[in-house]
């Protein structure tokens, strides 16, 4: 049943100051209510921003965190559990550094180049010494999008050492080069692409930038290469996404770069914030349609013009509709001939909820600050071949994960007098997965409210037994 405006949660725009901004009011076009605004001053401003956010009530924080404040904001989201972060911080994981897309690839794994990630800068020399070249240097730490100023290919052992003692880059971070035909940027919202494009080298090049003289076009990205963004954009649990595609002249796909911060046309800014105000108010405002391919069509379009855009809306298929035109065209797609409103329903928006577990928790995946440049001696080395399975000083530092079965769960929470098998089994429907209810259950189990049949005395009951229930777990 669609929100009230008092149901409706309280949303606020996530700023920085000197960070140029991704949403405003005007993307949020319909709202009814007030739309917060809070924004963190860099420096000590960590407990200040915190009680500014409780002291504006506020549910749900919108903004993207560059990768320079990121692990303080992962301080922040654990000092604000019953906050939603959209993204959230573990799908932001990825804005952080370019070592950080690795091991969420790695981890999925999802096709990326053969990359090497090196703390101990002996030990790198020792294989940059034997190991085959082209390879291509990236500065890994920082956004993405680089224009491919902190991107380098190096053809011998002589040009990367003189590299990394001129760049000073930590970690240092390769890839063996792969020849390509062009990358592609595909943007997705709900895991569905709403905008793909080709971006080619000049002739002779490598570097497919358009700030380094790269061309783009938007006709007939191969299915492959969509199909591999929405499986990326479904690992990342993402609100929205982007990921740049390597096409490969061996026919292959390949993740070059993901994540939530990209540049984006104001109209897709605009489809972002329909989707949100959708999810957020159960049905209440309607979910944007985006027809497949429409990049096709608005890429014809000049690009001074594309920048300036807004609001723009497209009917459902319907031969009375404006948006007939997406109904009658036929498009060779993969091996078959089919109407584009056809992928509307193999590509579909998905309603991404919240997620109630920290996946990539600072304790373990903070490489970057657990092994600084100062500390060369306890650095350790890192690369695909060793599976990312931690040391034992390594694991040590983690947090305890803590695992708990369905049946389990099941056992604790149906022995609470008021839950049966029948609540028990709306809450598996509430929720994604067990880790999701385990993390609902240690945060705010208030949420099991939304829930028809949880009262505020049931919820009660529940943190009780769950809070003695832990307490044995750990003993």
């Amino acid at each position: 049943m669609a929100l009230t405006n008092k149901q409706l949660p309280k949303l606020g725009f996530l700023y920085l100051d000197h960070v140029l901004r991704f949403f405003d009011h005007s993307n949020f076009k319909g709202w009814p209510n007030k739309i917060e605004t809070v924004t963190y001053h860099w420096g000590n401003d960590k407990d200040r921003f915190i009680k500014e956010v409780k002291r504006k009530k506020i549910d749900v924080l919108i903004g993207n965190i560059p990768a320079t404040a990121y692990e303080t904001f992962r301080e922040i989201a654990r000092a604000l559990p019953k906050v939603r972060f959209i993204p959230s911080m573990d799908t932001q994981f990825s804005n952080k550094s370019k070592e950080n897309v690795t091991r969420f690839a790695w981890k999925y794994n999802l096709p990326i180049p053969k990359t090497y990630i090196y703390y101990n800068r002996k030990n790198a020399d020792k294989f940059l010494q034997k190991c085959e070249y082209p390879k291509i240097v990236k500065k890994s730490y920082g956004p993405s999008n680089y224009g491919g100023y902190f991107v380098h290919k190096v053809d011998s052992y002589k040009e990367a050492k003189e590299l990394f003692e001129t760049k000073k880059y930590h970690p240092m971070y390769f890839q063996d080069f792969v020849p390509m035909e062009a990358d592609i940027r595909v943007m997705l919202i709900g895991h569905k692409p709403v905008c793909a494009f080709w971006r080619r080298a000049p002739e002779g090049e490598w570097l497919t930038n358009t700030s380094q003289g790269g061309s783009m076009d938007y006709m007939d990205v191969p299915k492959s290469v969509l199909d591999l963004a929405v499986k990326v954009s479904k690992a990342a649990k993402a609100e929205y996404w982007a990921c740049d595609v390597a096409y490969g002249k061996d026919g292959k796909v390949r993740i070059l770069e993901c994540a939530t911060a990209f540049a984006a046309f104001p109209y897709i800014r605009d489809w972002i914030g329909q989707y949100i105000m959708w999810s957020l108010s159960e049905g209440r405002f309607r979910k944007p349609h985006i027809p497949m391919f429409n990049w096709e069509e608005l890429g014809k379009i000049d690009s001074s013009l594309l920048r300036t855009m807004r609001h723009i809306t497209f009917g459902a298929y319907s031969p009375s509709y404006d948006g007939a035109y997406f109904g009658a065209k036929k498009k060779i797609y993969g091996k078959d001939e089919v109407y584009l409103h056809q992928l509307d329903k193999q590509y579909k928006i998905y309603d991404v909820k919240r997620r109630w577990r920290e996946e990539w928790p600072s304790e373990k995946w903070n490489y970057q600050d657990k092994f600084a440049l100062k500390n060369l001696k306890s650095m350790k080395l890192a690369n695909n071949d060793t599976k990312d399975i931690p040391s034992p000083d390594e694991s040590s530092e983690s947090p305890k994960s803590l695992k708990i079965s369905k049946k389990e769960l099941k056992k604790v929470l149906t022995s609470i007098d008021g839950i049966g098998k029948k609540k028990f089994k709306k809450i598996l429907k509430e929720f994604d997965d067990i880790d999701d209810i385990v993390g609902v259950l240690e945060q705010n189990p208030s949420i099991f409210l939304n829930i028809k049949g949880f009262t505020k005395n049931l919820i009660k009951n529940i943190e009780k037994t769950w809070s003695k229930f832990m307490d044995n777990k750990e003993k």
